[in-house]
């Protein structure tokens, strides 16, 4: 099965990730996605993805998981700008619908997973479930679950049928990459107050966003819980530092481009009937004078 690319921000797969050590500023020296590296890299990006959809062997599902204001959808806009539209789907998850409630909890995302040969990212994703439904678990009384539902076992059975899914994806071609863009609380508040400064922001601030703020230290618990049980090497959390969005942008933009690279991706060869029936095609073309009604 596909591995995850090295890299610094790799979450290690027995279950030592603790994000008090996890810095949320850059702890390397890579380049910024700026200028002629960002540029190199949206052309790279755009190559791979062309290759991929030829090949049509394999599905590529990006995860991405963050606190609010984190930069989720600015840097899934940066970074995949350069990818065919016709290529790539993009899924935001959010309060689920009375369809979904009446399904099991990977019912939703699981109908949104890429075919072959596409691009799929998950701006928050299946993991909701056990983060801020376990931050609230109140949630819970909504979800039509049978019997008693017993909060000591519920996120680990939750945590359990998402790694046994992802494996199963795995399996099966999708590759799969998750992103935990790792801003402070401080950085977000920064940013929280410049979307209330600037009239033109006013738009993208939420108050419910402040209430949540208020369980940062629970959302940060479930957080260490969630990436432990899953992350693994066929289905890896990278844990970002995101409080330098350029640096954020570029990291993400490395992985998934070494993850393309990584997977063997190839055109097709065409085979001896394929050159056959190309060999005609060609006779057939050249014969043509041209004639029309």
């Amino acid at each position: 099965m596909f591995e995850g690319p090295e890299s610094p921000y790799l979450v290690p797969f027995d279950g030592s990730f603790r994000i008090a050590a996890a810095s949320t500023t850059p702890q390397t020296d890579g380049r910024s996605y700026k200028g002629k590296y960002r540029r190199e890299r949206t052309e790279d990006l755009k190559k791979l993805q062309r290759v991929l959809a030829a090949g049509d062997r394999h599905a590529v599902l990006l995860v991405f998981q963050a606190m609010d204001a984190a930069g989720k959808d600015s840097t899934i806009r940066s970074v995949m700008q350069g990818v065919d539209p016709s290529g790539c789907q993009v899924f935001s998850f959010k309060k689920p619908t009375s369809l979904e409630l009446d399904h099991d909890f990977l019912w939703r995302t699981t109908c949104r997973l890429p075919e072959r040969g596409r691009i799929g990212i998950f701006n928050r994703s299946h993991y909701e479930e056990v983060l801020v439904v376990r931050v609230h678990p109140e949630i819970l009384d909504h979800q039509k679950l049978p019997g008693e539902v017993n909060l000591e076992t519920v996120w680990d059975e939750r945590l359990m049928s998402i790694r046994q899914q992802e494996e199963h994806l795995a399996r099966n071609g999708t590759v799969i990459i998750k992103f935990w863009l790792n801003v402070s609380r401080d950085e977000q508040k920064r940013r929280f107050l410049a979307r209330l400064d600037d009239p033109d922001k006013n738009w993208k601030f939420e108050p419910g966003d402040v209430v949540e703020r208020r369980y940062w230290n629970d959302y940060m618990s479930a957080y260490q819980d969630a990436l432990n049980a899953t992350s693994r090497p066929w289905a890896p959390w990278y844990a970002i530092p995101a409080d330098d969005k350029v640096y954020m942008r570029a990291r993400v933009a490395d992985i998934i481009i070494e993850t393309l690279q990584g997977i063997g991706l190839q055109y097709p060869v065409p085979s001896d009937r394929d050159r056959a029936e190309f060999a005609s095609s060609r006779a057939e073309l050249e014969a043509d004078q041209g004639k029309s009604l």
